[in-house]
């Protein structure tokens, strides 16, 4: 491990292979806080709030949310568990779960055919181990290896989101699935027709005209919302320019896309400018409050006790000729 200009206050470390680089601060929760790929950095530092040691309880929004990439487990809104679920009912669970506010066990190995971190996790408040594999190999990619354990003796309910933020400009372009299952979960500064509201990928309604939510820079002036995109192809983007960032997952294992757009519209601070920025999320369960989810929106996930769920994504970074610039994702 080594001290980088991205992380000056933090032991960190750098996995790179030709042209990929991902930078890991394991005090920080494990936050990744610089994703290169194709010759560009894809993740958004926050220029308000600093990195700083993180404590476990505390608003991730006031005092954790610097940008880079989080893990969101097993909640991302602060909420407490429904009475009626067993063992784990009337449990408070924090501002963007677990993760992100606690020291991780950390290993890195370098292989002949790239470098490979493993971080690690432990529930706080549930009985629970948590993995994340990351893997620079050849090439423009970057793959990412999930497990979650139930230590516990009773099934365990829960939500995952990776909270990766990009930077949101003129000409950002979100490629996904065509017609997609989109639902609304928050509206900041935009009518989208309120919670649970269901619309198809990429049209939306606002204020009586039809906008494209696939150019958010377009959408309105000043809003931010978060969406849930049900995944039946398990591809989506995010285009710049001539520039391609790729993610890619097993829609059986990973169901569903968190979208998180602040085009200016929201700030946890009144006297600080808003935010720019995106959220390209893939997610188990939602919304992002476990209550919902094992309440009105009956999507939580659960992990029967002594059992381990698993997952991949991978991550890829192109440039698009002016032929495929623009192209769909199926």
């Amino acid at each position: 491990m080594r001290a980088t200009k991205t992380a000056p206050s933090f032991g960190s470390a750098e996995l790179r292979s030709g042209d990929a680089s991902v930078v890991i601060v394991p005090a920080l929760g494990g936050k990744i806080v610089s994703m290169r790929l194709a010759g560009r950095e894809w993740l958004w530092t926050s220029s308000i709030i600093p990195r700083q040691p993180p404590v476990d309880g505390a608003s991730y929004a006031e005092t954790g949310d610097s940008g880079g990439y989080d893990e969101c487990f097993p909640t991302i809104a602060p909420c407490t568990v429904p009475s009626s679920v067993a063992h784990f009912g009337g449990l408070t669970l924090p501002d963007h779960g677990e993760l992100w506010s606690q020291p991780t066990t950390f290993a890195l190995e370098t292989r002949a055919d790239g470098m490979y971190a493993t971080t690690g996790w432990y529930g706080r408040r549930m009985p629970y181990r948590f993995a994340r594999g990351v893997f620079v190999g050849g090439g423009d990619r970057v793959e990412m290896h999930y497990a979650v354990t139930n230590d516990g003796k009773a099934p365990l309910p829960f939500i995952w989101s990776a909270h990766p933020l990009l930077p949101l400009g003129p000409d950002t372009r979100l490629v996904l699935p065509d017609g997609a299952r989109v639902r609304v979960w928050s509206q900041h500064g935009i009518e989208l027709g309120g919670v649970g509201r269901e619309l198809h990928w990429p049209r939306a309604a606002v204020g009586g005209r039809l906008v494209d939510l696939s150019r958010p820079d377009q959408v309105a002036r000043a809003y931010a919302c978060k969406l849930f995109v049900e995944m039946r192809s398990g591809v989506a983007a995010v285009e710049e320019g001539d520039a391609r960032l790729e993610l890619g997952f097993d829609p059986s294992e990973v169901p569903g896309l968190g979208l998180w757009l602040n085009r200016g519209g929201w700030s946890p601070f009144r006297r600080k400018r808003a935010y720019r920025n995106l959220g390209l999320e893939p997610c188990i369960g939602a919304p992002d409050s476990l209550t919902e989810a094992l309440g009105a929106w009956r999507d939580a996930a659960w992990l029967e006790p002594g059992a381990t769920r698993e997952w991949t994504l991978t991550w890829r970074g192109a440039r698009m000729t002016p032929r495929l610039a623009g192209g769909g994702a199926e």
